[in-house]
C-alpha cells in the first residue's frame, strides 16, 4: 500500500479525486444559514465535542477565521502584532483595517517567532 500524503500547504493546490467528486455529488445538503445542512451540523458538532466546547462555527478559509478572531479581539485602534513573514502580513494584507480597525504592527522574527521585548518597545 503507497504511503498517504496530506498537503496542507494550500487549498488551492489540491485537487478532489473521482471518488471525493461522486461523494459531493450525492451527499445530502440544506440551506447551511438555516442551520439545515446536515454535513455542516455534523461537522461542527464534532468539532465542538472534540474540543469540549458548547458548539463550534465552520468557516471555508483561514483568511475569513482570521477575520473574525480580529472583529472579537479587536477595538478600533488596536495593534495587532505578528512577525513580518507570517502568512496574514503577505497573504491577506489591509483587511484586518479595514474590516476591525486594528493596524498590524510587523516584527521581525527568527523562523517566525520575535521576542517579547520586541513588542514592548
Amino acid at each position: 500500500m503507497a504511503p498517504v500524503r496530506i498537503d496542507l500547504f494550500s487549498d488551492t493546490l489540491t485537487k478532489p479525486s473521482a471518488a471525493m467528486r461522486r461523494a459531493m455529488a450525492e451527499a445530502e445538503v440544506g440551506d447551511e444559514q438555516k442551520f439545515e445542512d446536515p454535513t455542516t451540523t455534523r461537522l461542527q458538532e464534532r468539532v465542538a465535542a472534540l474540543l469540549g466546547k458548547e458548539a463550534a462555527v465552520f468557516v471555508p478559509s483561514g483568511t475569513m477565521c482570521n477575520m473574525i478572531a480580529c472583529r472579537v479581539h479587536c477595538r478600533l485602534g488596536d495593534k495587532i502584532f505578528l512577525e513580518e513573514l507570517y502568512h496574514p502580513v503577505v497573504a491577506e494584507g489591509g483587511r484586518y483595517a479595514s474590516n476591525a480597525g486594528a493596524t498590524l504592527h510587523l516584527l521581525r522574527g527568527e523562523r517566525g517567532m520575535y521576542a517579547a521585548a520586541q513588542v514592548e518597545e
